[in-house]
């Protein structure tokens, strides 16, 4: 009996072990700042809707879940080749599953609790938003600083990002970084708000990855 316990015990170690591994940083999170407001020589960018999406990954003790959201409409200025201001508005209604077959059940099933009020309660607020509070270079890296608003709760978060501008056309990605759903007051089986709930937790963390395409406007 002791080996058994020995054994299911490393095991559940194991799997919470490389959850945490296989994670990205989670993004400073700090009080709301005030937008950065870019240079009259800025140059204009244009979200392309079609072309720029969010990518996210779930975590649970028994696994985890991927999918992506739509970027809708956004403005971001640059000067002189470094971005100086802009926003972004997340589509929430756009959420898709993309670990599930989409002709399967539990596709449906999931993509409806993720925009239901359980989570992103998307019917109240259907979208979110980005906006740039800063730029700075820590330690090699390109750090973008803005104000995340989702639900009813806006936090600033840092993240690592790489940006390039070929003629007319600009992109600009994140590093995978997690966030804290329990700060924007997302509470579905979170530990932060429920002491109950054994192992039928949801994690906290929701690991994103930003691709914005944008094109001169």
């Amino acid at each position: 009996m002791k080996t058994s316990f020995l054994k299911i015990f490393a095991l559940v170690a194991f799997v919470a072990f490389s959850s945490c591994k296989d994670k990205a940083k989670e993004a400073e999170t700090t009080e709301a700042e005030k937008a950065a407001v870019a240079e009259v020589t800025a140059v204009k960018f244009k979200a392309d809707t079609e072309k720029s999406t969010i990518e996210w990954k779930g975590f649970k003790p028994t696994g985890s879940h991927t999918g992506t959201i739509s970027i809708g409409k956004g403005i971001v200025k640059v000067n002189n080749g470094t971005v100086e201001s802009g926003s972004f508005v997340i589509d929430m209604g756009t959420i898709k599953v993309t670990d599930i077959p989409a002709e399967e059940e539990g596709n449906a099933k999931l993509t409806g609790h993720l925009t239901s009020a359980d989570f992103f309660d998307v019917s109240t607020y259907p979208h979110a938003k980005f906006e740039v509070t800063g730029l700075e270079t820590v330690e090699g890296k390109t750090m973008l600083s803005g104000n995340l608003t989702m639900k009813d709760a806006t936090n600033n978060i840092s993240i690592p990002v790489t940006t390039s501008i070929d003629g007319d056309n600009m992109t600009l990605t994140s590093e995978a970084f997690t966030i804290d759903r329990s700060k924007w007051n997302i509470k579905y089986g979170s530990k932060s708000f429920f002491d109950n709930l054994g192992d039928k937790f949801i994690n906290d963390d929701i690991e994103l990855k930003i691709n914005l395409v944008a094109t001169k406007a």
